[in-house]
C-alpha cells in the first residue's frame, strides 16, 4: 500500500477530533461572551465596590496616621519642641481624614446597593433587547432624538433657539457631555466591552442627560420671558419644576388635605361623643331610686326586724322587752 494512504488511514481520526474540539470551543466562547454581555452590570457594580472598599480601607489608614501624628506633636507640644499651630494643623488634617472617611463609608454602601440592584436587574438568557449596553445605548438615543427635535421642528426651533446655539453656556455643556459619550459608546450592543469601558459610557450618557436637561429648562424660561412661550409652565413642561409654581400647587394641596382632615377628625370625635352619651343614661341618686313613682300606690314600709331593744322612730320606746313596735306612728288627735 502506498505510505501515504497508510498514513491517511492511521491517522485519519485526527481531522474529526479537531473539528469537534473547535466546534466545542467556538460555542463555549460564544456562551462566555453572551453571559458576559448579561452580567456586563454587574461586573461593573462589583469593579465599583471593589474600588470603593479600596479607598475606604485607604482612608481609615490615612486617619490612624493622622492621630498618630497629632499625639506625637502634642507630646512635643509639652516639652516645647512644637508650637501651638503645629498642633492646630494636625487637628485639621486629622478632622479632614475624618470626614474622608465618612465619604468613603458612605460610598462604598452606594456601591454595595448598586451591586444588589444590577443583581436584580439582570435579563434573562436569550433577551438580547435588554442586555445593559443595549439599554444604556437606547437611552442615549432618547437623549439625542429629544435635542434633534429641536433641530428638525421648525416651530420649536424659532421658540427655542438657544437649545441650537451653541454659545449658551448651557447647550455647550450639553454638547461637550453628548460628545464624551459618543466617544465612549461602542460599536454595537453586542461589542465586546470590558467592565471599566461600560462604567464610563453609563456615567458620560447620565452626565448627558443632566446636561440637556438644565439647557432645556434654561431655553423654555427665555423663550417665556420672550414671549414666545406660555408665560406660566404646565404639569409636563421642562421647566415646570424650576418655575416654583408646583411647588405652590403642592402646598396648597398639602393644606387643603391637613384642613380636610382636621375637619373629619373634629366630626368624628363629636359624633362618637353624642353616642357615648346616648348609650350611658344618667345615674339617679339613691334616694331618688328608692321614691316611688308619681300615680303608683303607696305601700308601708315594713316594719323592722325582729331584736332587743329596738327604738321605734320619733323617739317612742317600746313598752315590754321583745314586743313589736308600732309602726306606723299613729297621728296625735287635733284639738
Amino acid at each position: 500500500m502506498d505510505p501515504l494512504w497508510a498514513t491517511i488511514a492511521e491517522f485519519w481520526w485526527i481531522g474529526p477530533a479537531t473539528i469537534g474540539t473547535g466546534t466545542l470551543g467556538w460555542l463555549g466562547l460564544r456562551r462566555e461572551r453572551r453571559a458576559r454581555r448579561r452580567r456586563i452590570e454587574l461586573d461593573a457594580a462589583r469593579l465599583e465596590l471593589r474600588t470603593a472598599k479600596r479607598d475606604a480601607a485607604t482612608a481609615r489608614a490615612a486617619v490612624r496616621v493622622a492621630r498618630t501624628e497629632l499625639d506625637r506633636l502634642q507630646a512635643e507640644r509639652a516639652t516645647g519642641r512644637a508650637s501651638a499651630t503645629d498642633v492646630a494643623a494636625a487637628r485639621r488634617q486629622l478632622d479632614r481624614a475624618t470626614d474622608e472617611v465618612r465619604v468613603a463609608t458612605a460610598t462604598a454602601r452606594s456601591r454595595r446597593a448598586h451591586v444588589t440592584a444590577a443583581r436584580a436587574a439582570l435579563p434573562a438568557a436569550g433577551d438580547d433587547a435588554h442586555l445593559p449596553v443595549a439599554r444604556m445605548m437606547r437611552a442615549h438615543d432618547e437623549i439625542i432624538a429629544r435635542w434633534m427635535t429641536y433641530e428638525t421642528d421648525p416651530a420649536r426651533l424659532i421658540a427655542f433657539p438657544a437649545m441650537t446655539d451653541a454659545r449658551q453656556p448651557l447647550t455647550a455643556a450639553f454638547l461637550a457631555a453628548d460628545k464624551a459619550a459618543r466617544e465612549q459608546r461602542p460599536a454595537s450592543a453586542h461589542a465586546r466591552v470590558t467592565p471599566a469601558q461600560f462604567t464610563a459610557y453609563r456615567d458620560a450618557v447620565a452626565a448627558a442627560g443632566r446636561a440637556f436637561a438644565v439647557a432645556e429648562a434654561e431655553a423654555w424660561r427665555q423663550a417665556r420671558a420672550a414671549g414666545d412661550a406660555p408665560a406660566r409652565p404646565a404639569p409636563g413642561d421642562p421647566d415646570a419644576s424650576r418655575a416654583g409654581t408646583d411647588t405652590v400647587g403642592q402646598w396648597t394641596v398639602i393644606a387643603q388635605n391637613l384642613t380636610q382632615t382636621f375637619a373629619q377628625t373634629v366630626l368624628a370625635k363629636g359624633a362618637e361623643a353624642v353616642g357615648r352619651a346616648m348609650s350611658n343614661p344618667p345615674r339617679t341618686a339613691p334616694n331618688d331610686a328608692a321614691a316611688p313613682r308619681s300615680g303608683a300606690p303607696r305601700h308601708p314600709s315594713p316594719p323592722p326586724a325582729e331584736g332587743p331593744d329596738v327604738a321605734a322612730p320619733g323617739g317612742a320606746d317600746t313598752t315590754e322587752r321583745g314586743a313589736r313596735p308600732i309602726w306606723p306612728v299613729p297621728r296625735r288627735p287635733r284639738a
